[in-house]
């Protein structure tokens, strides 16, 4: 029988430190290349297989994860957060950093971070990034001016400056100081530019959401529109990696996590380290979803409150039933018929409060 080979690799722009080690924990191999396929490819075709190779979640995992998977047995993308033993054991450096990988990955120690398979996936994900950041861009802008304002006594909101009609009267209320007032005039700029671009992001990925069947189908479900069932769509990337609604409930940062100390009492809460983009996502859908009223997971908020749960964990049940079923049309390869948000989850529910 053939002993395995376990790679970990500390990752860098121009070079990667390489540290090989064998099922005893013993190190057969250090080496550094640079990063480039045809260079990694080089070395990892000198470790014996079977081989495992180990990196770090980082801005060049998706890429490396898609061209060097098929030289390996196993290859996983481990979690940084998880990998505490790296920052916190002995000296610091890159070589003992993977040399660690390669240990923790021995002893079946490391978090795999899911990756797309497919390049354009992980093309249409960056694009529902960047629209984001767009989105982030325009947030900022406005919160200048606002702080600006607000250093001279004039409270304002956003939603006071977005008519361009409504400025003239905004900047009388500030004193009359010909350096502030040019300050103003850009920041309008600078916001107005922010809106342009964002804009064309969203009327752009609009377009590229709409040739994806699947995106079509998510759209359809109450308080999705095509930006939520974008960012949905490329962040989760595959209903399969997910064992059950439970997990994707967790992933989401909706779902429930149990801890106990000892004999100490249990304490049920959400997961508090979760992405905060598609936990705002499902959480909005839901909120639009009850908006709207006319739908079953409305039906459903108004049952649950009327049970006496709060607004908020109501809103929260119907982010896991719309969630559920996403999940399922998405499986299925079906389309969402609003009979199957049924009554048998939504009576078990109530039993399942957060706080």
């Amino acid at each position: 029988m053939k002993r395995r080979h376990f790679i970990g690799i500390d990752v860098h722009c121009l070079f990667c430190e390489i540290a090989v080690v064998d099922h005893r924990g013993t190190v057969v191999l250090r080496q550094r290349c640079d990063t480039t396929i045809p260079a990694l490819t080089q070395v990892l075709e000198q470790v014996p297989r079977p081989r495992s190779l180990v990196i770090e979640e980082g801005p060049l995992a998706g890429w490396l994860w898609r061209n060097l998977r098929p030289l390996l047995d196993e290859m996983v993308v481990s979690d940084p957060r998880r990998n505490r033993l790296i920052a916190k054991d002995g000296d610091k450096d890159d070589d003992i950093d993977a040399e660690k990988l390669a240990q923790l990955l021995r002893g079946d120690f490391v978090k795999p971070v899911h990756q797309c398979d497919s390049e354009e996936q992980a093309v249409f994900k960056q694009q529902v990034s960047l629209y984001q950041h767009r989105v982030r861009q325009r947030v900022r802008e406005a919160q200048r001016i606002s702080a600006l304002f607000r250093q001279h006594g004039v409270m304002i909101r956003e939603r006071a400056f977005v008519a361009v009609e409504s400025r003239q009267e905004l900047v009388q209320q500030l004193p009359a100081n010909e350096v502030l007032a040019e300050a103003i005039a850009l920041l309008w700029q600078s916001y107005d530019d922010a809106v342009s671009h964002e804009e064309q992001w969203r009327t752009r990925l609009v377009k590229l959401a709409q040739q994806h069947e699947v995106v079509r189908r998510f759209e359809a479900l109450p308080g999705f529109g095509w930006i939520r069932s974008a960012t949905l769509f490329a962040y989760l990337d595959t209903p399969w990696r997910f064992r059950s609604k439970q997990a994707l409930w967790k992933y989401l940062g909706i779902g429930l996590e149990r801890q106990r100390s000892g004999n100490g009492p249990e304490r049920v809460g959400v997961p508090k380290l979760v992405h905060r983009l598609i936990k705002s996502t499902i959480l909005g859908a839901a909120q639009s979803a009850v908006a709207q009223g006319d739908n079953p997971f409305a039906d459903l908020h108004r049952r649950w409150t009327a049970q006496g749960l709060s607004s908020r964990l109501a809103r929260r049940n119907v982010a896991r039933s719309l969630a559920s079923t996403l999940w399922g049309l998405w499986k299925n390869g079906s389309v969402y018929e609003p009979k199957w948000v049924g009554a048998a989850g939504a009576a078990s529910a109530v039993n399942k409060q957060s706080r």
